[in-house]
């Protein structure tokens, strides 16, 4: 089992939680989803960029079978960096 922690600037959480699902996995709470050979739990928070502007950060701590882990994170990211810019 391996943990990865990624940030992504931009989405929401639900939104976050969406494409997890939409990736295979199922919503097991506010913050988790579960794919069966992986584990993904989620935090957002709002951070400052610049004087004067903020935006949400969603915090997604992966956890599974590195083998697993590669493709999800790889396919969750191009989602997630659509969706953010």
């Amino acid at each position: 089992m391996e943990a990865r922690e990624r940030r992504y600037r931009g989405i929401s959480k639900r939104a976050a939680i969406g494409y997890l699902v939409g990736l295979g996995g199922e919503q097991v709470d506010e913050g988790t989803v579960d794919g069966g050979d992986w584990t993904a739990s989620l935090s957002a928070t709002k951070v400052g960029v610049g004087p004067t502007l903020q935006l949400t950060e969603v915090a997604v701590e992966f956890e599974g079978d590195p083998e697993a882990l590669d493709p999800l994170i790889e396919d969750f990211s191009r989602k997630a960096m659509r969706a953010g810019g």
